[in-house]
């Protein structure tokens, strides 16, 4: 369900003309909490919409699911889904998948281990990925043109965006989020409930730097590519090397810069 993603607001503009007060549009921000069969494993702060997605894309691509299949996903809490004002989903896999430990926020750059053990965590987790690199231009070409699609942003300024484009360069998804995590974890989600992963012939574009989670996410869904209008971290190179992903970041126009090892 997708509620009201934007509020008007009056805000005082200064600039070289003066003062005057004018209408704003500001983004929703609101707390929800994720479940997986009932128990509670985050709770995220996140643009309102797609809130489906979200769950279902947090718990893959956080490796929650292992190999257990999602029967459903739904609003819950004490009352109705209206009582807990839509803040709270809960995805079902008929108790199929492994107790998870609660994670009281979204994942952080503080992970609290070494760079090298998180990569090996992800090796034992995941396969390494054997898909044909994109065609440089393709990227480049996506990359414009998603750009001109945030919608949100154009209204607000404020949000990210994750996005999903084939080998033609066409877009075939987009979700935007106060959070960077959620928007990518929205557009796995459609992808994961639509039973489209895993996404070998796709890209996915970020409007964000590539974390070592990005890096994460996008492996776990079998992307052959992760394009960052901002640049990587060491790790995130590292992680993508190691995973087999294209990464590219300061895709800005028809320029950007290609980090994996020849």
């Amino acid at each position: 369900m997708a509620r009201g993603r934007t509020k008007r607001v009056f805000t005082q503009r200064i600039d070289p003309d003066g003062s005057r007060r004018v209408p704003d549009e500001l983004i929703v921000e609101e707390p929800m909490s994720i479940r997986l069969d009932g128990e509670l494993v985050a709770t995220t702060m996140r643009t309102p919409g797609d809130d489906f997605e979200l769950a279902a894309g947090f718990c893959f691509t956080e490796g929650l699911l292992g190999e257990a299949e999602i029967k459903s996903v739904r609003y819950c809490g004490q009352g109705t889904a209206s009582e807990s004002e839509y803040n709270d989903v809960t995805v079902d896999t008929d108790g199929n998948a492994e107790p998870p430990t609660p994670r009281l926020g979204p994942s952080s750059s503080s992970c609290g281990i070494c760079g090298t053990e998180a990569i090996d965590q992800l090796c034992e987790r995941l396969s390494k990925l054997e898909n044909t690199p994109f065609d440089l231009s393709v990227i480049s070409t996506a990359a414009t043109e998603i750009t001109e699609e945030q919608t949100l942003f154009i209204a607000t300024g404020t949000v990210h965006a994750a996005a999903v484009f084939n080998r033609a360069g066409d877009l075939i998804l987009l979700r935007e989020d106060i959070g960077r995590h959620n928007a990518v974890d929205k557009v796995v989600g459609n992808l994961l409930l639509d039973k489209k992963l895993p996404s070998e012939d796709l890209g996915l574009w970020v409007s964000s730097r590539a974390s070592f989670e990005m890096v994460q996410k996008a492996w776990a869904a079998g992307f052959t590519a992760l394009v960052a209008v901002s640049g990587p971290s060491a790790l995130a190179v590292e992680t993508a090397n190691r995973a087999g992903l294209q990464l590219a970041g300061f895709a800005r126009g028809l320029r950007l810069n290609i980090y994996n090892e020849d």
